[in-house]
């Protein structure tokens, strides 16, 4: 919505809602009121509620703005109310900067309805049973209006978190998932040490079991180290999150310049009410944890420790401390398990690296470089006639195309990567076998467009000035829509029928010849296939069908510049406000919305690399450690092989077949685990398959690679042990 008046315009994010929203979502109301009954009624009055954050911003935290008329896309409307700070209810893309009722005549016969429905279950209604009422609610309105809805539509309902997070799920549980595999590497890598610790103390158990301590009570000692050790770790993990959270916040360019450079850019981080920070219950999730984890990987070394042979123990000395094969085993074990979910975080984090790559290369089929895209809301009554729409747009063009720098001027309802609509078509003199022919995306724009993005027209020609209302209308497709519908006909000899029997609105709107054929675009994402589409001037469009367009979204400009398009955008929002007279909102570089449609693919590469190198780090750590001790525990033995004529190079391979032994069954594992788990990254992959051979032959060389260097230096030092120092040793 335009906020105009005051000092300066604005446009601000508005919600039309009904009366009970407020009531539903619990609003705090800060001073005055929200809507009553008789507001939601046609002719209600024009009624406003003002958010918390726009009273601050714009009216400077007065009260005395309650009562007092705003214009609100060139209507007035009267504040009756400011909400608490904070109320930000997620059935919004954006929080709200300000409400208005939204009154629904009961003869309204408008052939669509663009709204969302809330509400709040009953006790004890299930969604379930609310899904099977809206079924019979369906087939009553079917029965009674057929041509409102046809016999495959219907109702649907969904609980308000799964509208969240659902597009979001399935990646967030990988992350889970990864983030579950570190910890549980980190957790065997601090339980090998725990048991390596507990041979080493047998002496001193059995020392305080001699002088009466309990089997209880060493497993307490025992444990309660492991959960002190635990939640320091927890702590020192605490902040190391936070200092994550800086550097990834760090990663999304506050300074537009930067989007070019291929910087991470992080999903939502930005936007208006967004937030990505600690709270207190992830602090109470890394407590839980922390304490699990102490306990569970303590309980194995503290029972073990309870358990030592208190004679035998006390017999022998200190250095001489056994480890028993079942410990050995059990360490082995552990390192087995890292080395396999290890492989697993690095095949995931290099499918996903692979898919980054082949995005960076896609031609988009147009050039974002150099190109500034500014949002503007034609809503209101000043623009329900397509003449009046018209003129502001060549007012704008032409003033901003004036500028020095600008190469090119448009605008549209949309632009590639973002909102596209589909519409239904009829190709005229074709036969019919239902309702339309098919849907393709449809956009309409000035006559620049194409030149503003670089794409290029293949057959025909681009719209002119001269394609205005009272030229014969027009309409231009793309590549794959001659593709899919006139697989060996010419669709420049055809003409369209456009969403007439869809909408009312279109009904006025005439058969368009089709005067040119344009290259394809990815216009829902570098990672889908172009899909058919069809362009049509703006200047052309039935006066209904531009107030319902500008009514639902704002129109975009778009400005080529021969350089960097950010160092004229103080000058293009002034021209156009100049222009207009309306306020501009949501400046970027079409290179910002290209990188932006990829956020959530870069972002899953960039976390699940730092899952997979980390774990990779402690992988390899968890091998050095267990042949560290092993070498250290065999000194004697290596001492005996080499006085008997071992050579060094003999003792270093054994040491290395050793450790390199158990990586093999790790990686073993987890190829075969990995073959199974990749599937679950299928949806996020572009231009590589789960079970892609190259990264499945890489990863495990990698890693061997790493376990080969992991397992040398302790192979190295039993190479070098000498034989007389070892069996005098103890």
């Amino acid at each position: 919505m335009n906020l105009t008046g005051g000092a300066y315009p604005e446009q601000v994010a508005g919600a039309r809602v009904s009366a009970d929203f407020f009531r539903l979502f619990g609003a705090p109301v800060l001073q005055g009121r929200t809507f009553t009954a008789e507001e939601d009624r046609p002719n209600g009055g024009q009624a406003a509620v003002l958010s918390h954050a726009l009273w601050v911003r714009r009216f400077g935290s007065n009260l005395q703005i309650i009562g007092k008329t705003i214009s609100l896309n060139g209507a007035p409307y009267v504040v009756i109310g400011i909400l608490g700070a904070g109320f930000a209810p997620d059935v919004f893309d954006q929080p709200p900067d300000v409400w208005v009722p939204f009154p629904i005549a009961p003869d309204n016969t408008e052939g669509g309805c663009y709204c969302t429905v809330t509400g709040r279950l009953r006790p004890g209604v299930t969604l379930g049973m609310a899904m099977a009422h809206l079924q019979l609610v369906a087939d009553r309105y079917r029965s009674a209006f057929p041509q409102r809805m046809g016999p495959k539509q219907g109702f649907a309902i969904q609980s308000l978190r799964e509208s969240i997070v659902g597009d979001v799920r399935q990646s967030l549980m990988i992350l889970v998932g990864a983030v579950s595999f570190v910890l549980l590497i980190a957790c065997a890598n601090v339980a090998n040490l725990l048991l390596v610790r507990a041979i080493g103390r047998k002496r001193e158990m059995a020392i305080r079991a001699a002088v009466g301590a309990s089997r209880g009570r060493i497993v307490r000692q025992v444990l309660t180290e492991c959960v002190a050790l635990s939640f320091t770790g927890g702590a020192l993990g605490v902040t190391l999150g936070l200092a994550g959270i800086r550097a990834l916040l760090a990663l999304y360019p506050s300074n537009p310049l930067l989007a070019p450079v291929g910087v991470i850019r992080i999903p939502r981080v930005g936007e208006s009410g967004s937030a990505i920070t600690l709270d207190w219950r992830i602090l109470a999730f890394t407590v839980l944890v922390s304490l699990a984890t102490g306990v569970v990987f303590g309980l194995m070394p503290a029972v073990q420790a309870a358990r030592a042979d208190l004679s035998g123990m006390l017999k022998e000395s200190s250095g001489r401390s056994g480890t028993g094969l079942r410990q050995t085993r059990t360490r082995s074990l552990l390192v087995i398990v890292e080395v396999a979910l290890a492989l697993i975080l690095l095949i995931g984090a290099m499918l996903l690296i692979r898919t980054s790559i082949a995005l960076r290369a896609v031609d988009p089929g147009f050039d974002s470089r150099n190109a500034l895209i500014l949002q503007m809301s034609l809503a209101g009554p000043r623009f329900e006639k397509t003449v009046e729409i018209d003129r502001l747009v060549r007012d704008g063009v032409e003033r901003v195309r004036s500028l020095p720098g600008v190469a090119a001027v448009a605008s549209a309802c949309c632009v590639p990567l973002e909102t596209v609509w589909q519409l239904s078509f009829v190709v005229a003199g074709r036969p019919l076998d239902r309702a339309f022919h098919g849907f393709a995306g449809w956009t309409f724009i000035s006559p620049e467009y194409f030149d503003a993005f670089r794409i290029p027209v293949v057959r025909g020609r681009a719209f002119t000035e001269r394609d205005d209302a009272g030229a014969p209308g027009v309409v231009i497709i793309n590549q794959a829509m001659a593709r899919q519908y006139w697989p060996s006909g010419d669709p420049l000899n055809d003409r369209l029928i456009i969403g007439r029997y869809v909408r009312p609105e279109y009904e006025k709107d005439s058969a368009r010849q089709i005067v040119g054929i344009v290259g394809d675009i990815r216009d829902v994402g570098l990672s889908r296939n172009p899909r058919p589409a069809m362009y049509v001037p703006m200047a052309q469009l039935p006066d209904a069908v531009n107030a319902l367009n500008l009514r639902l979204l704002p129109i975009a400009w778009i400005v080529r510049t021969g350089g960097e398009p950010h160092s004229l955008r103080a000058a293009i929002q002034n021209e156009l406000r100049q222009a207009t007279g309306l306020p501009v909102a949501r400046v970027r570089a079409m290179d910002e919305v290209a990188a932006q449609s990829t956020a959530r693919t870069q972002l899953n590469m960039l976390l699940m690399t730092i899952f997979g190198c980390s774990a990779l780090v402690l992988a390899a750590i968890g091998i050095y450690g267990l042949m560290a001790y092993s070498v250290q525990q065999r000194r004697q033995e290596v001492g005996i092989r080499m006085a008997l004529g071992a050579e060094s190079r003999n003792v270093r391979f054994m040491v290395v077949v050793q450790g390199m032994y158990l990586a093999a069954i790790g990686m073993a594992i987890g190829i075969a685990a990995a073959f199974g788990l990749t599937r679950f990254l299928a949806s996020f992959l572009y231009g590589v398959k789960p079970r892609d051979p190259l990264v499945f032959a890489g990863v495990p060389a990698l890693l061997t690679a790493v376990a080969l260097f992991a397992v040398w230096l302790p192979a190295r030092r039993a190479s070098r042990i000498d034989p007389a120092d070892a069996l005098r040793h103890d």
